[in-house]
């Protein structure tokens, strides 16, 4: 199903090339916002001469990236890519209340302001999401298929509208026991859609409910660093 926003998504001020030392290794908030700031974890062993993969973590509604951080922090270390968590301005991401907006805008600040101190590899850049987040990184992945080279939706619900562009291979994840978003309705749905597009779809159901499962997340990551 297809959920209709005033705008296409592409998204502000992207990859540059780098101006700035790498940051050390460590969690650091980007100072974007007084509040739900944006987080970086930047993992142990990073070669400066090698481009590093970048990998952005969309939480769920009425959540915050300290809820997404566990799943993915020891990937991130163990991978070597780097991990971007924005937090919604509002209880959750701006398309699902009405249009891109200040989350698009400080998400390209963001993406600008890391890759000012990595460089980032183009082959490796995944737009990532559960619930509401995996919405967002779906709808933003298809609107910027030629600057995102993975999408991976954990329990997403929609595609918004977005402007044709590359199509990136896609992670699809759901749980036939969703208890908030049904796996008909949303999950399946989405499949087939992405299919008929022509999308390359890497489709897995877990057993549980409306949660971030860690063997699915596994499995996810080792879609992005394939």
């Amino acid at each position: 199903m297809t959920h209709h926003v005033k705008k296409p998504g592409r998204l502000p001020l992207w990859i540059m090339p780098p101006s700035k030392p790498p940051r050390p290794a460590g969690k650091y908030r980007l100072a974007l916002a007084e509040s739900r700031d944006t987080l970086l974890v930047v993992p142990q062993g990073l070669q400066p001469d090698k481009p590093v993969p970048l990998l952005v973590m969309f939480h769920g509604a009425q959540e915050n990236a300290a809820n997404a951080l566990p799943f993915l922090i020891d990937h991130a270390n163990q991978h070597r890519f780097l991990l971007l968590l924005p937090q919604s301005t509002r209880v959750t991401w701006d398309i699902c209340m009405g249009g891109y907006g200040q989350d698009l805008l400080r998400l390209g600040k963001a993406v600008n302001l890391v890759s000012s101190h990595f460089a980032i590899d183009p082959a490796h850049i995944a737009l990532a999401g559960f619930s509401d987040g995996g919405s967002y990184a779906l709808s933003l992945g298809l609107a910027n298929g030629d600057r995102v080279s993975h999408i991976i939706v954990f329990s997403g619900g929609f595609i918004a509208r977005h402007e044709k562009t590359n199509l990136p291979p896609v992670f699809l994840s759901h749980s036939p026991q969703d208890e908030r978003l049904n796996i008909q309705a949303t999950g399946n749905r989405l499949h087939q859609e992405l299919k008929a597009m022509g999308a390359e779809v890497d489709f897995h159901t877990f057993s549980g409910g409306h949660i971030i499962h860690p063997g699915i997340v596994k499995k996810a990551m080792a879609f992005f660093m394939e």
